[in-house]
């Protein structure tokens, strides 16, 4: 409302001022919007409470054809990690995400669709359906909706929090990500994860990419080598910055 208030005010007086004014009141949405860990529309989780060498493993976009070979790695180096899925890909492969429960992880909401080109500008309705949608389709492969949720690509905006707090739900950051989305050497990417590396770390990677396995295999190693454990924390555990 700051923005329109201005134009009608202080247009007569000062054009110049009243498009500042406008300016401004934008960039206090829009920043909040486009930065994801920013806490302004309400609490983001960021780390975990804990004195020991513990992260958070964190994997996007699944279920992927490669999901149950992230599965078997997970194995091979005793890793617990959450999968923030997509509903979509959830209903096409239910089987898949009983098998990640099955075998000692956790899956949470990744929206539906996944509309990371629109997401920060959705309004309430498809916010709910995008959260709904994909809630659903948890529910009818184990029985039980997620309580964790993750923007596409983390931009919220200001329909978010309230949506997720009808529905007892909490915005899940991270620490540490590596951009492995958009970057494919696994060295570069676990150096920019053990930059962030620190007790209660939540770290965000991607699944479904040629490069996914390399990557999770190196920063796993690189964590490892470190003295570091991949757990999944108690609800009660979770901080936000």
């Amino acid at each position: 409302m700051i923005g329109p208030i201005a134009l009608i005010f202080l247009w007569p007086i000062s054009p110049i001022a009243a498009i500042a004014v406008l300016a401004l009141s934008h960039a206090l949405v829009l920043y909040p919007t486009l930065r994801p860990n920013v806490q302004w529309l309400g609490p983001v989780v960021t780390h975990f409470a804990t004195d020991e060498k513990q992260a958070w493993l964190t994997v996007d976009d699944g279920p992927t054809e490669d999901t149950r070979d992230v599965l078997d790695l997970f194995d091979a180096h005793s890793v617990k990690a959450t999968f923030f899925v997509k509903g979509v890909l959830a209903e096409r492969d239910p089987d898949v995400i009983r098998e990640i429960v099955a075998r000692g992880h956790s899956v949470a909401n990744h929206t539906h669709t996944h509309p990371a080109g629109s997401f920060w500008c959705a309004l309430p309705g498809r916010v709910a359906m995008e959260l709904d949608d994909c809630n659903r389709a948890l529910r009818g492969a184990t029985g039980a909706a997620a309580t964790w949720f993750r923007a596409p690509v983390g931009m919220k905006n200001p329909a978010v929090h309230p949506a997720l707090a009808r529905r007892g739900m909490r915005l899940i950051g991270w620490t540490a990500r590596g951009f492995d989305a958009v970057v494919s050497d696994p060295d570069h990417i676990a150096g920019r994860i053990l930059a962030e590396l620190r007790p209660g770390a939540i770290i965000v990677l991607h699944q479904g990419r040629e490069h996914s396995l390399r990557v999770l295999e190196r920063v796993i190693v690189a964590l490892k080598e470190r003295g570091y454990q991949f757990v999944i924390p108690a609800d009660a555990q979770l901080r936000a910055a």
